[in-house]
C-alpha cells in the first residue's frame, strides 16, 4: 500500500482520503489552517493524520487537491520538499465560464506544476476527470492518467486499484492538457445533455 498526502481540505480532499484509507493506504492531510487539518484527519479517523504546511510531506505521493491558481504557488513555495515524491495533479484550468482554459495552447497546468517542481518530482495528471461527490459515493470509476515517468504512473495506478478504481494510461504529460479539456466538457454536459452532476465518463471496450 502506498504512504499518500494529500495537500487540501476541501470535499475533494476528503473524498480521495477516505478511499485511500478504505484501501489500505496511510494518508496524511494538509492545509494552511492547522485546526480544519486536524479536524479533517480526526474526521478520517485511523490512518490519517495532520501534517504541518509548507513542512516535508511524509507520503511517497502528494496529491495537490487544491484549486489551478493556487497550484504552482504551493509547489514553489515547498520546493525541495517535494524532491523524490510523485506529485498527483488533479486541478483542472477551466475558465470561470467553463468554456476553455486557462493556460495558453502547447502547455497544461499539469506541464506548468512539473516546470515548478523540484528535480527528482514526478508529476502525474490524474482525477481530474471525476466529481469529488461522485468518488465519494463509491463504486468502480474509470480513472485518466497522465505523465512522463512509467514508474510514477505505475505508483499512481497502485493507488488507484487499492481504492477500487480502474486506472486508464492516456500517455504522457502533453496529453494533461486534453485531460483539462475533458475537465470543461464535463462541466458542459452537466448543464446540458445529461441535466446534473451526477455522473462519470468511463471506457467501455467495444465487444
Amino acid at each position: 500500500m502506498s504512504s499518500i498526502s494529500i495537500i487540501g481540505l476541501g470535499g475533494m480532499a476528503r473524498a480521495l482520503a477516505t478511499r485511500a484509507l478504505s484501501g489500505g493506504n496511510t494518508v496524511e492531510v494538509v492545509g494552511r489552517d492547522q485546526a480544519k487539518a486536524q479536524e479533517l484527519a480526526a474526521a478520517l479517523g485511523d490512518g490519517a493524520s495532520a501534517g504541518t504546511f509548507g513542512a516535508t510531506p511524509a507520503g511517497d505521493l502528494v496529491v495537490l487537491a487544491v484549486p489551478y491558481a493556487g497550484a504552482v504557488p504551493i509547489v514553489t513555495q515547498y520546493g525541495d520538499a517535494l524532491a523524490g515524491k510523485v506529485v498527483i495533479d488533479i486541478t483542472n484550468t477551466s475558465n470561470a465560464e467553463a468554456t476553455g482554459l486557462v493556460t495558453p495552447d502547447g502547455t497544461s497546468g499539469g506541464q506548468e506544476i512539473a516546470k515548478a517542481a523540484p528535480g527528482g518530482a514526478q508529476v502525474v495528471k490524474a482525477f481530474n476527470t471525476v466529481f469529488g461527490h461522485v468518488l465519494a459515493k463509491g463504486g468502480s470509476l474509470d480513472v485518466l492518467v497522465a505523465g512522463d515517468d512509467a514508474a510514477a504512473k505505475e505508483s499512481v495506478a497502485a493507488l488507484i486499484e487499492s481504492m477500487g478504481l480502474r486506472p486508464l494510461d492516456a500517455g504522457g504529460l502533453n496529453v494533461a492538457r486534453w485531460l483539462e479539456g475533458v475537465g470543461v466538457l464535463m462541466i458542459s454536459l452537466a448543464g446540458h445533455g445529461v441535466g446534473d452532476w451526477n455522473f462519470s465518463l468511463g471506457v467501455n471496450p467495444a465487444g
